[in-house]
């Protein structure tokens, strides 16, 4: 597998923000959140799952270090789902918290995103 942080990866390091890292691996773009996902927050978010992206549209999210997410967050993936599917690609949640995993869970996410326990389980087909 081969990595690398892709520009424009951007960084948060106070509370209440989100850090996006975009990185790539065999042609899947991966990012890696920390934080919470808020109507704040959310435009990161959004531009990181633009299916332009010159990698293409297959993006696997790990959701491991998001300690919040609210309907802002939901109504970003479900956008995010369809645009990449329209585009060919595809969209995962991967090691998603249990506080966050409620959220999801309860507005019926998980049954619209493929969502996986780990990373690695994310970049399998």
């Amino acid at each position: 597998m081969s990595e690398g942080e892709m520009p424009g990866s951007e960084h948060a390091g106070q509370a209440g923000q989100l850090s996006v890292v975009a990185t790539a691996t065999d042609g899947v773009r991966v990012l890696t959140l920390a934080g919470e996902i808020d109507h704040h927050t959310g435009d990161a978010l959004s531009q990181a799952l633009d299916p332009s992206d010159t990698l293409g549209p297959r993006v696997v999210v790990d959701m491991g270090q998001v300690t919040f997410m609210d309907s802002s967050g939901i109504n970003i993936f479900i956008a995010a789902h369809h645009a990449l599917s329209e585009a060919g690609g595809w969209l995962r949640l991967a090691a998603v918290g249990e506080s966050v995993m409620r959220t999801i869970s309860i507005v019926g996410v998980d049954a619209v995103i493929d969502c996986r326990a780990t990373l690695s389980q994310a970049l399998t087909n």
